[in-house]
């Protein structure tokens, strides 16, 4: 990236302003004459046009004027001095001008134009023909680039560039666009049975293409040597600098740079990288997924219509099988396999304890399963239990706590050597001094004065050059650990 790209882009400023309606009517009256090849535009032309809209009955050309050269500062149109049209020197001295859209607001409007354009809704296609134009525009690239000339190597560089963003945006948009809210409902609804089958085999011949098409497609970017697709982008690059630019231009560096960049992303779209699958992937599973989500939606209207629709005829026919049965433990038995158990109680009871799908349930242990009454009286019966006296118990887990925080403090105190705590001199130590003296260094960076008081009331404060550079190593039974050169500074004091 380079400093461009963070900087704000001034020619958009007139989009969201207080008086954004009258910039937007200027930079886009300037816009259609561009377009129509008028290339400069005078004032007059500009009021004149205003005035026949009814909201601009008040405005006047000193606005006008304030407006253009508002629009002069935001870099969105460009003025020109008219001197043919000076008669006298006071006529000159007016400086009278007309104006030029600049190239950003030109884009910008076209930019406005097309999202007008789009609606609320995407649009988007899915086209298997697409994956074909990539695969011989990119075997013309990859095997007979040799041949060609400058300007027909960079036209097929070019058809590659849009047959290729042509598939990743319209896919995209098309996806989302079956994905989205509104077309969701329309799935739900009983008209859309008429448009399953459509949707279906749309999708399934795109998915055909792919598969098709895929596996050619990520060879070739595989068996393309990179020497041969480096020599492609200098003659791209030279063909670049053929072309006569005023102004700026890029070098040879740069051009190739961009070529090698697009390739990399096509490259990758298509085959993937180390630590992620392609977005081809992606794309075949979104519409996999898509089409099981169609036919899902498509099988649950149908059997909503099947649950509405009259099944007295069904049962009349079945009617007579029971007609015919000889006597009522045969009808039983019909009854079992039509409508199912007429009483069926399900019991939740612990995961079987074997995994062998092929052994039988009478093999396995009884499950127990507690029942309850349901009913809001009932009540588990309780046992009363004693409350003993834990008094000694507690006493003796008190005693055996304080010696052994007696032992640790013990060993503290014995690190401590002039009333310090040198990090770096301290011989190996217990895993338990390591966690205190290390908590004992985060309190104290974390206040200001780096001076905290513990529970035992002794007074440490820390002692340490940021700048220092240098580290320690400080030996414990469970490692070693590296930290800069500190030092703590150790008082009594009473205990909390």
């Amino acid at each position: 990236m380079n400093e461009n790209d963070f900087c704000r882009i001034t020619e958009t400023a007139y989009l969201n302003q207080e008086n954004t309606w009258r910039y937007r009517a200027i930079v886009h009256y300037c816009y259609k004459k561009h377009e129509h090849m008028q290339t400069y535009v005078y004032p007059e032309d500009i009021y004149h046009k205003l005035r026949k809209d009814v909201h601009f009955q008040e405005y006047s050309f000193e606005q006008l004027e304030q407006d253009l050269a508002q629009l002069v500062a935001w870099n969105n149109l460009k003025p020109h001095q008219e001197t043919g049209r000076a008669r006298s020197i006071l006529d000159f001295k007016r400086r009278k001008f007309r104006y030029q859209c600049t190239p950003y607001t030109v884009e910008i409007e076209r930019m406005i134009g097309h999202l007008q354009s789009i609606g609320e809704e995407f649009g988007g296609s899915l086209e298997t023909t697409q994956f074909d134009r990539i695969l011989h525009a990119l075997r013309e690239l990859i095997e007979h680039a040799d041949t060609f000339t400058l300007a027909e190597l960079n036209q097929t560089w070019l058809d590659l560039q849009h047959f290729f963003s042509s598939l990743v945006q319209n896919s995209s948009d098309y996806l989302a666009h079956l994905n989205s809210a509104k077309v969701e409902e329309c799935m739900q609804t009983s008209e859309f049975i008429l448009y399953k089958d459509k949707f279906s085999q749309y999708l399934q011949s795109f998915v055909l293409g792919l598969q098709r098409s895929s596996l050619k497609i990520e060879k070739l970017f595989n068996e393309g040597k990179e020497s041969h697709i480096e020599k492609n982008f200098v003659r791209l690059a030279d063909y670049q600098l053929q072309i006569p630019r005023l102004g700026e231009q890029q070098s040879r560096e740069a051009y190739i740079e961009d070529f090698r960049e697009s390739y990399m992303v096509m490259q990758d779209w298509f085959v993937g990288t180390g630590y992620r699958t392609s977005e081809l992937q992606v794309l075949y599973t979104e519409t996999m997924d898509t089409i099981r989500r169609i036919t899902r939606f498509a099988q649950r209207l149908a059997e909503q219509h099947q649950a509405v629709r009259s099944r007295k005829n069904d049962y009349l026919y079945l009617a007579k099988w029971f007609a015919g049965c000889r006597d009522n433990r045969e009808a039983a038995e019909l009854s079992s396999v039509l409508f199912g158990a007429s009483c069926v109680r399900h019991f939740f009871v612990q995961t079987r304890e074997s995994d062998n799908i092929d052994a039988h349930i009478e093999d396995e242990k009884p499950a127990l399963v507690e029942i309850r009454p349901r009913v809001n009286t009932y009540r588990e019966r309780t046992r009363q239990i004693a409350i003993k006296d834990q008094r000694e118990k507690k006493m003796e887990l008190l005693r055996d706590y304080l010696a052994e925080r007696a032992k640790h403090d013990a060993l503290l105190d014995a690190l401590v050597v002039d009333g310090a705590i040198t990090l770096e001199k301290l011989p190996q130590i217990s895993m338990e001094v390591r966690k205190t003296l290390l908590g004992w260094v985060a309190r104290c960076m974390q206040q200001s004065t780096g001076e905290i008081q513990t529970e035992t009331g002794r007074i440490v404060k820390l002692v340490w050059n940021s700048k220092e550079k240098r580290k320690i190593c400080l030996r414990c039974d469970d490692g070693d650990f590296l930290l800069p050169a500190m030092k703590l500074m150790v008082k009594k004091g009473e205990a909390f």
